[in-house]
């Protein structure tokens, strides 16, 4: 007998080994100087690139707080390689927070978009 709560978690983990695969696939569009910051800002390379990856299906599945923490792990572990570190007044480079990572989102992350296609 199958346990469907851990059937989703094995699905929600191959997501997520999905768009950690999606990411290098794309690393050169995120760091080309040709490509601009606004779109990148905007996180339409992001929104149209690695999210599908993770959100494919998403609207027939029921999520626990275990895997939305995991969900959200993802997201901003791939915000964190796409936006560059933050210099301190001091000239030192620090990885950016998790609150900063959510003002760049604007409240728009994976969570709020999974529960929006339902």
């Amino acid at each position: 007998m199958v346990n469907t709560d851990s059937s989703i978690e094995e699905e929600i983990k191959e997501k997520i080994s999905a768009g950690n695969m999606a990411y290098p696939v794309c690393k050169k569009l995120f760091s080309s100087k040709l490509i601009s910051r606004n779109l990148k800002l905007q996180l339409q390379l992001y929104n149209t690139l690695i999210r599908p990856a993770v959100t494919y299906a998403s609207e027939t599945r029921v999520l626990k707080e275990n895997m939305t923490h995991k969900l959200m792990t993802f997201e901003r572990r791939i915000m964190r390689k796409i936006f560059d570190p933050t210099r301190t007044n001091d000239g030192h480079c620090r990885i950016k927070t998790n609150q900063e990572i959510n003002d760049i989102l604007k409240g728009k992350n994976i969570i709020g978009f999974i529960k929006n296609k339902d």
